[in-house]
Formats: structure tokens, sequence, C-alpha cells
């Protein structure tokens, strides 16, 4: 979980765009974003499995 003066300083707008900073709505985490979800890794397989995510289930071959 990031600390909530970092989640809020992700969320200003930076001086150069190239500065932006995507993170997680849930926690706050940084690294492995998903885009297309707004969501971390970690974060996305919770739901996933629990059925949150429309669209989404679990692969097995």
């Amino acid at each position: 979980m990031a600390k909530t003066s970092t989640k809020a300083r992700s969320r200003k707008t930076p001086k150069f765009k190239s500065r932006t900073v995507r993170r997680c709505f849930k926690c706050g985490r940084k690294r492995g974003y998903m885009r297309d979800f707004d969501l971390c890794r970690i974060c996305f397989r919770e739901l996933a499995n629990e059925g949150m995510i429309p669209g989404i289930k679990k692969s097995s071959w």
C-alpha cells in the first residue's frame, strides 16, 4: 500500500507530461500497472478471481 501523501502527489498534474505516474486506484501501487483496468497486477488478480471484473475469468488448459 502506498502512503496517502504519495497517492495525493500522483493525482496532481505534473510540471512536465513525461512525469505522470499512473497508480492503481485501489492500493496505489505504481509497478505492475495495467492501463486497461486502472489496477495493479495484484489487485487485478484478486478481483478477477472473485469475478468482479466482467469478461475476465481464470484460464486453464
